[in-house]
């Protein structure tokens, strides 16, 4: 697949992040794209930023899911097949996703479950409705976001990290096991699995309203004792802060992961669809990507040690994940 023009995409997690940003530069290509999100509201921002650059005749659709519930997905497809009018798509970005559920040991059931359920089942459940469109395409390609914690599942030797690496080496041990799939049965349909580095996303925000109901300023008092029990654990001294000096600090640490990232949700969209063009199957994003993936594959059994992650921070590769 060399260009997108008169193609039709279908994008989940599409209102914020790299989601947004690919619905803008393949609208931008030509391309008519679907998306789903858990917000109607950033849905229609992404709309209107991507239409600003729609060449004529381009669609965009928006459609209110929650990729972890098989009917929500289910009825997002049979929106995409009579709005668009069409039997086929071209191109699925399984691409939302959040973050929670850290230590399978005290986080609660209910965190873990909905963080592994969104991550994992969402790719799952939308790569088998639409599977039939992709296949009834003349060529096709499946795009999975996994994660640098789809191959190191780990935020450090000091904080439980258990239910999104969990799903994110799902992902990527799924899409590697469609590469031979597709080409046995289905030669026409390509995939990627999308393993990123630190972007600047509003991931960390987003999370907590999926996870919650509610923002950083809203948090509860049982929340913001969890918070100061995991800033505790890196080293960092809480007893001084007053729960709204904490509430702060949550609010200060989620937009330096993304205003200070070392790429862009921009960027990082333009990486996978210059992947998508050239057939890739494995796309690392980010230098911190390559450079922690070098690293796993250097000394594996070192990577959940402290030396690991001094090998990262004198490489320059571990401000996101501090």
């Amino acid at each position: 697949m060399k260009d997108f023009a008169g193609k039709i995409a279908v994008i989940t997690g599409g209102g914020t992040g790299m989601g947004r940003e690919l619905a803008k530069q393949l609208v931008a290509e030509g391309c008519t794209v679907a998306m789903c999100d858990v917000s109607a509201e950033n849905m229609a921002e992404t709309k209107r930023l991507a239409m600003a650059s729609a060449p004529q005749g381009t669609r965009v659709m928006t459609f209110v899911a929650d990729v972890s519930d098989e009917a929500q997905i289910l009825r997002f497809r049979d929106q995409v097949k009579r709005e668009l009018d069409t039997d086929h798509i071209h191109l699925l970005f399984n691409n939302a996703g959040i973050g929670g559920g850290p230590s399978f040991i005290n986080s609660s059931r209910e965190e873990w479950e909905r963080t592994f359920n969104v991550c994992w089942y969402g790719v799952y459940y939308s790569t088998r409705a639409f599977m039939p469109m992709l296949l009834k395409a003349h060529e096709a390609h499946i795009v999975n976001t996994s994660s640098v914690n789809g191959f190191w599942a780990s935020l450090g030797p000091s904080r439980a990290h258990t239910a999104y690496p969990a799903a994110k080496f799902a992902v990527k041990g799924f899409t590697e096991g469609l590469i031979t799939d597709l080409r046995l049965n289905a030669p026409h349909v390509k995939c990627s699995v999308v393993m990123p580095g630190h972007i600047g996303t509003s991931i960390v925000e987003n999370s907590r309203k999926v996870l919650t109901g509610h923002g950083i300023t809203e948090m509860t008092a049982n929340e913001v004792a969890d918070a100061r029990r995991s800033i505790e654990a890196m080293g960092f001294p809480t007893k001084s802060l007053s729960d709204d000096q904490i509430k702060q600090l949550i609010a200060e640490r989620a937009k330096q992961f993304e205003t200070a990232a070392p790429t862009s949700a921009a960027e990082a969209a333009t990486i996978i669809l210059n992947g998508v063009k050239a057939e890739k199957w494995r796309i690392l994003i980010g230098k911190d990507a390559e450079f922690m993936d070098s690293l796993v594959r250097e000394a594996p059994e070192q990577a959940y040690e402290q030396t690991f992650v001094d090998r990262l921070r004198a490489g320059g590769h571990w401000g996101g994940f501090s």
